[in-house]
């Protein structure tokens, strides 16, 4: 079938909220994606930072293929050993003692929603229910986690939104603390701003709001939905601040793009989810479990989060001379394999550029380009995708 017609029957029968690209995606391999015309791409998108070990890595793919012979799916009212094995492998590996599976992380941020409610009004006062959230983040796209994004482009047209959030500016201590009130149950917050800009805070900004929450009995709740799974190079990006959440969130690359999400928490927190309080039909399937349960292995066996560091350090690096002789190169920041390209100017064209010279990359905010590879990525692939970058910044095209 001829590309010109898929892309004629999508426009017909899909619903018109995506601005895709005129491409049709159909095989993937490590780094590299082709298109229905056979055209190679390396990707350093990564489905929006999933594919964390790249496309079709053996290790997952023959995880999917045991499983899917095995037993796909059965409910949680039964016990399954891979969903088991893997709530184990994430809280001896993390901050957390309990571990509630789902399918997206906006229903993992919705789920730490309404444990923190649940918390403060069985521990507080039954009027202790909001949340504070930053200005510029980016939470989901369900009623509650689009209350809890912090950018009214999301918002529009979905109104009334969820009553109990307020917004303060990012990376500001000040306006969180102004905030916090006796009806405040939580702040909730991404380590590092993904689709708000790729936005990294202070290095004292983490800890200055871990040590607010525990002044006011306020729970932190971090969202690494984009952060975790080795992206910032750590295994969890709330390590580069030496401190640990009350709850976070996952979901993206935790099964490296099978359709998982996950809520952690510690004990005294997680224990007022009591039978019938919360679930989810497809949560922690023994199919996705054992998905992930190979992909977190894989990550921490073979050092995954260092590769991160390394090849993000190589890539900043590169970034950084490109930009003191690209003009359009305002500002590059990040961290690991999570990096963002400030431009003076929109960033859309310049992805066009990239796609058109073999290059997929994002953006994140109207005028900075994200790049999210596979955390595989080798040191000729970062070679070869700064050098399209620096051809596409310079065109004024």
């Amino acid at each position: 079938m001829e590309t010109r017609e898929l892309l004629e029957w999508s426009a017909r029968y899909h619903t018109p909220n995506y601005g895709r690209t005129p491409i049709c995606l159909v095989r993937g391999d490590g780094m590299r994606v082709w298109d229905s015309d056979g055209r190679e791409y390396l990707d350093f998108a990564a489905g929006i930072a999933v594919v964390a070990l790249g496309h079709c890595h053996p290790r997952v793919t023959g995880a999917i293929r045991e499983a899917a012979a095995t037993l796909l799916h059965v409910s949680n009212l039964y016990h399954t050993a891979p969903q088991i094995h893997l709530a184990k492998l994430l809280c001896e590996h993390s901050f957390a003692d309990r571990v509630f599976f789902c399918n997206s992380g906006a229903e993992a941020n919705e789920a730490a929603i309404k444990l923190v409610r649940r918390y403060a009004k069985e521990r507080f006062a039954s009027d202790r229910y909001e949340i504070i959230a930053m200005r510029n983040s980016f939470h989901g796209r369900t009623l509650a986690t689009v209350t809890a994004t912090g950018q009214e482009k999301y918002q529009h047209g979905f109104e009334p939104l969820v009553p109990g959030f307020k917004h303060v500016p990012y990376n500001d201590l000040r306006a969180v603390e102004r905030a916090i009130d006796s009806r405040t149950a939580a702040v909730l917050v991404e380590p590092i701003q993904g689709e708000g800009g790729v936005n990294v805070p202070d290095e004292g900004y983490l800890p200055g709001l871990r040590k607010l929450c525990d002044e006011t009995g306020v729970l932190l709740v971090l969202d690494e939905v984009q952060t975790g799974i080795g992206r910032t190079g750590a295994l969890w990006a709330y390590e580069h601040a030496g401190i640990a959440p009350d709850v976070m969130t996952l979901a993206k690359a935790l099964a490296n793009g099978v359709p998982m999400g996950a809520m952690l928490a510690r004990e005294a927190v997680a224990r007022c989810l009591t039978p019938g309080s919360h679930a989810s039909t497809f949560g922690g399937t023994p199919f996705v479990a054992s998905v992930a349960l190979a992909v977190l292995t894989t990550v921490i066996e073979e050092k995954i989060p260092e590769r991160a560091a390394r090849m993000g350090r190589l890539l900043v690096d590169g970034l950084q001379r490109l930009a003191a002789r690209v003009p359009a190169v305002r500002a590059v920041r990040g961290r690991g394999l999570l990096i963002g390209v400030e431009l003076d100017r929109p960033a859309g064209p310049v992805v066009d550029r990239c796609r058109e010279a073999g290059l997929l990359v994002l953006t994140a905010g109207e005028q900075v380009l994200r790049l999210a590879p596979p955390l595989i990525a080798e040191a000729a692939d970062c070679e070869r995708a700064l050098g399209i970058l620096g051809t596409a910044l310079a065109s004024e095209r």
